[in-house]
């Protein structure tokens, strides 16, 4: 392998095992620097995504404390953007270009910016997963020869996030196998539990679809709608008003019926009439949610309606029921992508532009 001024590692890393381990010492061993950037930085505590940004940089930095102190091994948060790969690539360049010119050669001037260096990006092309290996032209595609060993980070999570809690000794380094036996203690760890039965339940129940359900995007004065879940999974999280289509509706239908038995929205005259809802919704502003890991449960298709109510100095009168915990208006400057339920943070940017 060639010699390189840097190599970037993208990873989720949930947990950080072996595996990734033996790509990240193989890129220590080929470069002067490696930069990691972690994936899903700030999304909510689920069985896909587990641990927090903080709680896997100290899993990955526990490995290698000189090389961090030294600068050899610079590790980044990257937010997920499920619905804008564009979006996604330009801020990966960003992190890239930022460390690149600042940390390469000193952090003198650079006449050719990050193209006086030798960058690559490494890998594992194990399957969809690792579609970002092909997304980067403008650096060295590195593959590693192989995966180290024959397991992944679902088969660690599946074994882990059960009533017995099985820890990955053989399979991730022993800073991460401490952390996790601590962490089985924590009540994220019980309701992480709660939610992976949950979802078992459900499939066992349903199957894996695919489904397809409606969601309302009620904006008015700068809030937006939104509900807090009551159910697992993601009991407690921020979610659109919304749910599954029934056989005999149409989409718009269920998003609209969905909205009413959700937060029973009203003005002064009373709860509001469905044809007067429907009138609200912006038809060029429809859009399907697709991505297929978007929800636990199963292969759910979401189309998400965009309803613009009038501009008021008092907000319409909302308040939970059906499969709402809780139903209220929130800023839309005050929105925290790590509270929401899936994607419907993604969904409310992609929307909204936020």
């Amino acid at each position: 392998m060639r010699k390189h001024d840097f190599l970037v590692f993208i990873g989720r890393f949930q947990p950080f095992h072996i595996g990734h381990k033996h790509i990240l010492d193989t890129a220590l061993e080929n470069s002067d620097r490696v930069i990691v950037i972690v994936g899903s930085a700030d999304s909510p505590r689920t069985p896909r995504n587990p641990f927090t940004y903080e709680e896997r940089r100290g899993m990955i930095a526990g490995n290698y404390q000189w090389e961090v102190e030294n600068n050899r091994l610079i590790i980044e948060a990257i937010t997920d953007n499920q619905y804008n790969d564009d979006a996604w690539i330009a801020e990966v360049q960003r992190i890239v270009s930022d460390k690149v010119l600042h940390l390469g050669n000193g952090g003198g001037f650079h006449v050719h910016g990050t193209k006086d260096f030798r960058i690559g990006l490494i890998g594992f092309a194990k399957d969809g997963t690792s579609f970002y290996l092909k997304k980067f032209p403008e650096w060295d595609s590195v593959a590693a020869k192989s995966q180290y060993g024959l397991f992944n980070s679902s088969d660690v999570r599946e074994a882990y996030f059960s009533r017995v809690g099985v820890l990955p000794r053989d399979n991730c380094p022993e800073n991460v196998v401490d952390f996790m036996r601590d962490f089985r203690l924590s009540p994220d760890y019980a309701e992480l539990v709660g939610d992976v039965e949950a979802v078992r339940a459900y499939r066992a129940q349903w199957g894996r679809g695919p489904f397809v359900t409606a969601d309302a995007v009620v904006v008015q004065s700068g809030h937006v709608l939104l509900i807090r879940r009551g159910a697992r999974p993601g009991r407690g999280r921020l979610a659109l008003p919304g749910g599954f289509v029934n056989c005999d509706e149409l989409i718009m239908e269920a998003a609209v019926r969905e909205l009413k038995e959700e937060t029973r929205i009203s003005d002064a005259r009373g709860e509001i009439p469905a044809g007067v809802l429907r009138s609200y919704i912006e038809d060029d502003k429809t859009t399907i949610f697709d991505q297929p890991n978007r929800d636990e449960r199963a292969r759910i298709v979401t189309h998400a309606f965009l309803f613009r109510l009038p501009e008021r100095t008092e907000l319409s009168k909302v308040y939970g029921s059906d499969d709402a915990q809780h139903a209220a208006w929130y800023a839309l400057g005050n929105l925290d992508p790590a509270d929401f339920y899936s994607d419907h943070y993604d969904i409310l940017r992609r929307m909204l532009g936020i």
